[in-house]
């Protein structure tokens, strides 16, 4: 009895689960909607290290390409005649000819100037002998012509030349005047000059080449070489010493270039070459016989003894000590003598060279 009660309960119970999905008895149920999305959150300011990427843009939709027209059939070409074809030739040569003819143009007009410049401008003649010299010749006449080397010489020397004036006893008793040259030594106003012009002076003034005086006395004498040293009292302030040379550079042949004062004329220049050298002289009027002496033929009168004799480059080769005229006056006939520098300065405590 139990299991037939249980049966029946069991096919009413599926019975009504049958009728419950066949007729639904309750309101219909409506399909959820899907929750609505939020609002984009708005991105900060400022630089944002994510980004979204855009929508996708929509694609735009496929169009179909429209039938093109057919093209309209090409109208036939009818051969060209001769003439024609001549006359397409002739136009395609039409801008070369135009060209060649300017090119031609500028061709004709250089030609045409070149000829002209040279109508107007004839070649020169090229120089001959002749005109070369001629040049030559009047280029030396108007070119200034360079000083004499005595000229030069002077200019050298003068600045450091004295003129010596002495009084000393005559023959008689009586007081004589004479006078002769010399050169500076050194700036303490030490001075240069032949013993025989100061030998037996009792009173001594140099004068000194700006107009300076003063009294002087002989220091240190040679007699042997005709040489005297004098020493002054009141020299200028600016002294200028000559310029010694060497003689034993000279030959016979060179410059030879005398400064002195010859019967008082202050600073007279002679000039003439030196004839030889070693020679051996004895003053005329007696005295010590002077060996190893330069001769020159430079004129030198009475006055000149204990100047300079000069190179042409006014240093001093030696000093003038004499003439030799074989009459017996006491004049220039064309043969003077100097003492080497070297051995006159000795005298004054200056080494030889």
């Amino acid at each position: 009895m139990a299991k037939s009660d249980d049966g029946k309960r069991s096919r009413s119970v599926i019975g009504r689960i049958l009728q419950r999905n066949q007729t639904p008895t309750g309101p219909a149920v409506k399909p959820l909607k899907p929750p609505p999305s939020p609002d984009p959150e708005p991105e900060p300011r400022g630089k944002s290290l994510f980004r979204r990427n855009p929508p996708p843009k929509p694609k735009p939709a496929f169009k179909p390409l429209k039938p093109q027209p057919e093209p309209p059939p090409q109208p036939q070409v009818k051969p060209l005649t001769r003439a024609q074809r001549w006359r397409q030739r002739a136009q395609r040569l039409r801008a070369p000819l135009r060209n060649l003819s300017l090119v031609g143009t500028g061709v004709a007009i250089a030609v045409i100037a070149l000829f002209v410049f040279s109508a107007l401008n004839p070649a020169i003649r090229p120089l001959s002998k002749g005109d070369v010299q001629s040049l030559v010749a009047n280029a030396m006449a108007s070119a200034t012509p360079q000083p004499a080397w005595a000229s030069i010489a002077y200019q050298q020397i003068a600045p450091s030349l004295v003129r010596i004036n002495i009084r000393q006893l005559g023959t008689k008793g009586e007081m004589e005047s004479g006078h002769g040259t010399g050169i500076v030594l050194d700036t303490r106003g030490t001075i240069l000059t032949s013993l025989h012009v100061v030998k037996s002076a009792l009173e001594i003034k140099v004068i000194f080449y700006e107009g300076t005086e003063s009294t002087g006395i002989l220091a240190a004498s040679q007699p042997e070489k005709d040489i005297a040293v004098v020493r002054t009292f009141q020299p200028p302030a600016l002294l200028l010493p000559a310029t010694l040379g060497n003689p034993r550079f000279l030959q016979p042949g060179d410059d030879a270039i005398v400064v002195g004062n010859p019967f008082g004329l202050t600073n007279s220049v002679s000039a003439g070459t030196i004839s030889g050298l070693g020679r051996t002289f004895i003053p005329p009027k007696g005295g010590q016989q002077i060996s190893g002496l330069i001769q020159f033929d430079a004129a030198v009168n009475p006055g000149n003894s204990g100047g300079p004799l000069l190179n042409r480059y006014g240093e001093v080769m030696g000093i003038v000590t004499g003439l030799v005229n074989p009459t017996g006056q006491d004049v220039f006939i064309g043969i003077g003598f100097a003492v080497p520098i070297d051995v006159a300065a000795a005298a004054a405590g200056t080494p030889p060279y």
